[in-house]
Formats: C-alpha cells, structure tokens, sequence
C-alpha cells in the first residue's frame, strides 16, 4: 500500500486544491473531468486539448483556471487561417526597427500570459503554429536576436475535432491531454434548464509559484511501483492492438502526470488506479477514447457487474422443479385422492351465493383446505433433499456476494481520498459492483422462496425413504 507523504506544504495544498476544484465546477454540469484534468495538467506543466461543440463551456473553463493561479496573466485568442502573428505575440516596435532589430513589444500578449485560451487553435496558419510549437514545449518566445524565457503555465487549446491535417500532428502531439467536452446529456437536461445564479464558493488563495515548485519536487520522489509498472506495460499492449501510436516521450508524460496527481493526493507510490486519466493521453481521437476507458474500467479498477449467469441458472432450476412438485396430484389410492370428491362438492358449494353470504367464506376456507390436501406428499428424505440442495446453493451465493462486497469495499476505500478521480468515475466504478449486489439480492430472495416452497411440501412420514434425483446445475 503506498506510503503517505508528510510534506507540510503538501498537505496544506490539498484541501485548497479541493476547494479551487469546486469553484471551477460551479454552475458547470457534466465537466468534473475536464476541470480535474485542467487544473492537474496546469500544476504539472502541460497543455491541454478541449475538443467538442462551441457552447460547451471551454473558454469559461479556462476564464477559471487562470484565477487559480497566483500572479497568472490571461490571454485569449480566436485563431482563424488569417490570424495573423501580431495578434498573438505583439506587434513589432517601431522603435527597435530603428535601431536595425526585429523585436515585438510581448506585454500584454501570448509570451507573457500564465494561462492561455486559444479557440479553433488548428485554423492558425503555419507561421503561428511553427512559433506556438517552441514557446509550448520549450516556454521559450524568439523575439528578435534573442530567446526568451516566458512565465507561461499552460495553454488550452480548442478545437470541434482532431486535425484531419498530417502537417499538424505535431502541433496536435504538443497538448498532452485531449479532453472531450459533450454536451450536456439526457440526465442532466431539466438541470441545466434550472441553473440558477447562486454565487459561487468563495475562492481560496491562488496557488503561487513556489508552491507549483514543491508539487514538482514531490512529484519526482513519487515511485512508479510494480502494480503501475504492470498497468502500464499491460495498456502499451491494448494500445498496440488496438493500432494506436503512441510516443516515447507521451508514455514519459503520463507518468510525470499520475506523478504529479500522487503526490498532490499525499501518494509516495502509483498504482493501477492512477491510469484512469491515461484514456486522454494515449487516444489521438475519439474514437478510441471510450475503448481504452473500458479497458481501463475493465482490467484495471475491475469494476464491471457480474451476469451470475450461474446462480440465475439453478434459481430457475429450482424454481421450475418446485412447480412441477406443487402441481403434482395425489397417488392413488392415498387419503388425499379419496378426498377429490368432497373437493368438487365443496368447490361447488363454495361458488354458489348462500342467503346472507355467512356460509360462502368457511366453505371457500374447506375447498382450500381440501385442494391443499390434494397435493402429492413426500417423505422427509425427499424435502430433506430438496432443501439441502437449494442451501448448497445458497452458501455459494453467499460467498459470492461476500466477495463482491469486499471488491465494494475495497475499492471505495482506495478511491476516498482519491483529490483528482472524476465524481462520476468512481460513482461508476462503485456502481458496476452495486449493479452486481443487487442481482445478487434479488436471485437471492428468488432462492429463498424457492427454499420455502419446499418447505412447504405436505409430508407423509410412511412414504418410502427415497432421496430424489437432484436439480442438475453448473454452478462454475
């Protein structure tokens, strides 16, 4: 289990983080992993892609994020393929042209922004993409002779889709994160008609850049550890089969962001659980994005329902042998035959109206009595039998849902102090094992009836001793 850091600072961090995490939620439905992602991204250093629709929030997710952050300049830009440099990084001083130099005056532009919005960012021409690609990965800004060092944070970009364009794959490698932003769904549709303007939470302190410096160093102590080691190298062979190219130096990325994400959450070692933000790296498109998600779902948290395709077998198994037993009649010959026709009088008698109606009741009260009388009757060995098979069903029941309990548990209890792990992923990871107890309660109650049923059996104790044949089943 991995250790826990005390690094004071550290500590401190994390309920603000958390609360910084929930005033970018605010009024936002639907977007826990795109806000978790932003701000985890922007305290590792990275780049984030949002793709999806216009008016699905993604510039007033990055309006918040810059706020987050202490001494943190904005920029925001819509980039179109007549965009022009000046609009990005400033336009050139007239004053340096005179002295023979090629300089732009960067205040207030893209070089000395903390955090950038740049929507529609693969419509900019060539000559800004090839500038965006230095001061992305180097946070460095070519302003004439000279190379400069910017303060830049992150820069989120925006698209409606990946680029189609060979030619802007590498700008597009570029984002670490490639976040779909939907819109709102089915479920939370009469929500998003209701939104109201309550104020959001307070927000707390800014995170200032020497705290930024402690989430790095922290970070780097972070060990990879021989679950994530597996995880990884499991979900390199998925990535494979499933055709998708993947880079060395992304694989490199990811793990610096679990990293990053660990150490925030207190974590001095990774697990198998850190990969639930991989599906965002390693997917160029969105296409494959839902497959490797459930894959991660699948062979890493374990948390899908169970069909119990066994235990629903030898339920109906039982169930429709216990019918047939009920609806066997008397033997001959037995007191219960000789019974049939004081039944047929007294059904008769039952349905015919009596002056007063006070008779009808106890004769329908003897009819029942006599149709229950009509049964077969089995020996004790038969209901003996009979209940020690439904029994042994049921203790394999029972441990089966002794075992999904546990998985329940455990889960819940690694996810609880999980700071970045979507709300609605870990509902969903726990869900899958909820899905299963509640198949199980009810295979479980139909067991019990089944049990009770052959309870019930009329017995006749002079009945030959003979155990039947059991329900056959596979209970594999």
């Amino acid at each position: 289990m991995a250790r826990e850091t005390n690094d004071p600072t550290l500590h401190a961090l994390r309920p603000r983080l958390n609360a910084h995490l929930q005033v970018l939620e605010h009024g936002l439905l639907e977007r826990d992993t795109a806000v978790r992602l932003l701000l985890l991204a922007a305290l590792a250093g990275e780049h984030v892609l949002l793709i999806g629709p216009p008016g699905t929030a993604k510039s007033e997710l990055a309006r918040r994020l810059h706020r987050a952050f202490d001494g943190a300049r904005y920029f925001e830009r819509l980039l179109t393929r007549f965009s022009t440099p000046e609009e990005l990084f400033g336009p050139l001083s007239l004053k340096a042209l005179e002295d023979d130099r090629y300089e732009r005056l960067i205040d207030g532009y893209l070089p000395t922004a903390g955090i950038a919005f740049l929507d529609e960012v693969f419509k900019a021409n060539s000559a800004i993409l090839n500038a965006l690609l230095t001061l992305l990965n180097e946070r460095e800004f070519d302003n004439g002779a000279g190379r400069l060092a910017t303060p830049l944070v992150s820069v989120i970009g925006a698209s409606n889709e990946p680029p189609a364009d060979e030619s802007l794959q590498a700008f597009h490698d570029r984002f670490l994160l490639r976040v779909p932003v939907a819109p709102v769904g089915d479920a939370a549709f009469a929500a998003l008609l209701q939104l109201d303007d309550r104020p959001a939470p307070q927000r707390p302190a800014p995170i200032t850049a020497a705290e930024r410096d402690v989430v790095r160093a922290a970070s780097v102590r972070v060990r990879l550890g021989d679950e994530a080691l597996a995880a990884l190298t499991a979900l390199r062979a998925e990535v494979a089969r499933l055709g998708l190219t993947v880079s060395d130096r992304r694989w490199r990325q990811l793990v610096a962001l679990m990293r990053c994400a660990a150490a925030t959450e207190g974590r001095t070692t990774l697990d198998a659980l850190d990969l639930w933000l991989a599906p965002c790296v390693v997917c160029a498109d969105l296409e494959a994005l839902p497959r490797v998600a459930g894959w991660v779902t699948e062979q890493l948290a374990q948390a899908v329902p169970q069909p119990l395709t066994w235990l629903d077998h030898a339920v109906t198994a039982f169930e429709k042998q216990l019918d047939i037993e009920q609806r066997l009649p008397a033997e001959e010959g037995s007191p219960a035959d000789n019974d049939a026709g004081k039944l047929s009088l007294a059904r008769s008698l039952g349905g015919a109206p009596a002056e007063g109606g006070s008779d009808n009741g106890m004769l329908r009260f003897v009819a029942s009595t006599l149709e229950a009388q009509q049964r077969r009757r089995f020996s004790p060995m038969h209901v003996a039998a009979r209940l020690a098979q439904v029994e042994a069903v049921a203790r394999h029941a029972e441990a089966a849902r002794a075992e999904v309990a546990a998985a329940h548990d455990a889960l819940a209890g690694r996810l609880a102090q999980r700071l970045w792990l979507p709300p609605t992923l870990a509902d969903a990871w726990l869900g899958a094992h909820r899905q299963t107890l509640d198949t199980l309660a009810q295979l479980q109650a139909r067991l019990a009836a089944t049990h009770a049923g052959f309870g019930a059996h009329p017995i006749d104790p002079q009945l030959p001793a003979v155990a039947p044949a059991p329900v056959v089943m596979d209970l594999a």
